[in-house]
């Protein structure tokens, strides 16, 4: 860390003035995340096309920023992190302008595309954050207040997004966010300072082409992959398969280029030790057993009229997703104080048993209780979503080694999205595939593998070392 950096931007506002300046950021970035799904009905509507081809559009935008979440936090270290936010914010605005204007579907991808360029959005403003807080409680508390507004904006995104659909058409969102990204940029570029703790290095970029297609190919082999699950395709297996030997091929050309350059984007060294390779098996496996129960598997129950309980989707964004979104918001900043004081590891492991015992009453009651649902959600709320997830967004920060601070944050951020992408895979293809036993019994076995995983996470998360530096004694 630059002793310098700090004290700058200490004295050009403080923490609060940088916090304030990272949230807007982040808050830009979540909107673009979340802020359309309420719309996607209305956008297809409005676009002439269907809704299979608009959620491919959020496909690609999740996508397109996983990929640049494995590079940019590195290039910001070298080229610096201001700059590199500042850029991420107009690039989005950009995107947001061509995606309000999009005659078509096409334009409507291109302007997705664009705007998945903020995908590393949270992590940098994470490295900003820890290189002007040294102090380890009041980063854990920040780090906390910006976490949070990483898994919603306490259900207010989805609320507005759905309130300018109906009022005002799908354009009026991605004005919205133009709008909140411009003001993003600005707060960055008055009320930050800049960092460059890798300056002079120069960029692996060869090693960046590997990882980008290798990861690139395995989230759209899952994407196809996820096609299968309402029945076999010969020609989307194929897909598949091939998309994984380019993933596979990719992995190894980027290992080898890695072990060759004289300075790597990522040393092997540190790919082998465990408080790499350990936080990456916790994120994949959590975000594997938990991500779709909540997002997919849970709503559609509750909806379903048997064996669920007939609730219509405004009923349920309210009974369970806004209380799981709010509950994550408010619990995020409590558990990032704790962590410095009591541990990452412990904090992230009582995330882990809770969210355990989340999915234990939601499978052994809530299956046949509202309230049960409702409760069980509401625990997964504040152990899953402000807890668990706040810890494993802030280890790969605190973990990341001092001469390449950007590399983990990032492959943490593609992590999260791979587990993401195996929760929607796996989870409805256990669904269908024990329809035969009735549809009770196959929301109970869907839920029992997720909850099967997540018990391997938390196994995977004893493996994670401690955190020395960013905790007080």
């Amino acid at each position: 860390m630059n002793a310098a950096i700090d004290k700058g931007t200490a004295a050009k506002g403080g923490a609060a003035a940088l916090t304030a300046a990272l949230l807007t950021a982040c808050i830009a970035f979540q909107l673009n995340a979340s802020m359309l799904s309420p719309a996607l009905v209305t956008m297809g509507e409005e676009l002439g096309t269907d809704q299979a081809a608009i959620g491919l559009s959020q496909t690609w935008f999740f996508t397109t920023a996983a990929l640049f979440s494995l590079f940019l936090p590195r290039l910001s270290d070298v080229v610096g992190r201001k700059r590199i936010l500042i850029i991420m914010m107009l690039m989005t605005a950009v995107g947001s302008v061509v995606a309000a204007l999009a005659p078509n579907i096409g334009w409507l991808f291109a302007g997705r595309i664009i705007q998945g360029i903020s995908g590393p959005t949270v992590p940098l403003a994470l490295l900003m954050l820890r290189s002007a807080v040294p102090n380890p409680r009041r980063y854990g508390a920040l780090m906390g207040l910006i976490l949070a507004v990483n898994g919603g904006v306490a259900g207010i995104d989805s609320f507005l997004g759905g309130y300018l659909a109906e009022n005002h058409g799908f354009r009026s969102i991605f004005w919205f966010m133009v709008v909140l990204a411009v003001l993003a940029a600005v707060a960055v570029a008055l009320l930050t300072r800049e960092s460059k703790p890798q300056a002079g290095t120069k960029m692996d970029w060869r090693g960046v082409f590997f990882i980008v297609v290798a990861v690139g190919a395995l989230l759209t082999a899952l994407n196809e992959a996820s096609k299968l699950v309402g029945g076999m395709s010969s020609q989307t297996l194929l897909i598949s398969l091939v998309l994984l030997a380019v993933a596979a091929a990719a992995f190894y050309g980027f290992w080898m280029t890695e072990k060759r350059v004289a300075e790597p984007m990522v040393q092997i060294e540190h790919l082998r030790q465990r408080a790499t390779w350990a936080p990456l098996l916790t994120t994949v496996l959590t975000m594997t057993g938990i991500f779709a129960v909540i997002n997919g598997i849970v709503p559609a129950y509750v909806q379903a009229a048997a064996p669920g309980f007939g609730v219509g989707p405004t009923q349920t964004a309210l009974l369970i997703l806004t209380p799981f979104a709010l509950l994550g918001w408010v619990f995020g900043p409590i558990s990032g104080r704790l962590a410095p004081v009591f541990g990452y590891n412990t904090v992230l492991r009582v995330g882990m048993l809770g969210s355990i015992v989340a999915l234990l009453i939601i499978v052994f009651f809530g299956l046949n209780s509202l309230p049960m649902m409702i409760a069980g959600t509401a625990l997964l709320g504040i152990m899953y979503a402000g807890t668990a997830n706040i810890m494993l967004n802030g280890l790969g920060v605190v973990l990341s080694p001092p001469g390449n601070p950007g590399f983990l944050p990032g492959m943490n951020a593609g992590a999260f999205n791979l587990g993401a992408g195996l929760s929607f895979l796996v989870l409805p293809a256990v669904l269908v595939g024990t329809s035969n036993l009735g549809d009770h019994a196959s929301y109970f076995t869907v839920v029992m593998v997720g909850l099967v995983i997540t018990v391997a996470a938390f196994a995977a998360s004893l493996l994670i070392p401690k955190p020395v530096d960013a905790e007080v004694e």
